[in-house]
């Protein structure tokens, strides 16, 4: 399956008294939601990014957009396209921190203390150098 750079979907945001904005992307049946225009916005192109990043991962199909011409809206609703450039998406994916638990004597640890050593980084160098890896 070909991976696009840029994704546009129409998502419809709509406006109630005294609540969030919601926003649903009809194409792809999700919501969220946000404050205000802005944060919604933003909410949308996060949600749009995760969701497509995971049916690329699965390999699973990635409908079509519906021409924003074509979405139908209530009286206190606006659809508006959102965009997501994906290769950001891919790339925060891959660099995402992980969690992991090591065990070393307490000896150690205290002098790594007092010397200020960042554990998690001397962990990073020392696996890239033991696997010949020169990813940063």
């Amino acid at each position: 399956m070909k991976k696009n750079e840029r994704y546009i979907y129409p998502a419809v945001f709509t406006y109630e008294a005294g609540q969030e904005i919601a926003v649903v992307f009809p194409d792809l049946d999700v919501a969220t939601s946000g404050a205000d225009d802005n944060e919604a916005l933003l909410s949308a192109r996060e949600l749009l990014g995760c969701v497509l990043y995971g049916l690329e991962e699965d390999n699973e199909e990635i409908p079509s957009p519906t021409p924003l011409s074509d979405v139908t809206t209530a009286e206190n609703e606006r659809a508006v396209l959102v965009d997501v450039y994906m290769p950001s998406i891919r790339m925060a994916k891959i660099n995402r921190s992980v969690n992991r638990t090591v065990t070393l004597p307490a000896w150690l640890n205290a002098a790594a203390l007092e010397r200020n050593i960042n554990f998690s980084q001397v962990l990073q160098d020392a696996l890239k150098s033991q696997m010949h890896i020169e990813y940063h």
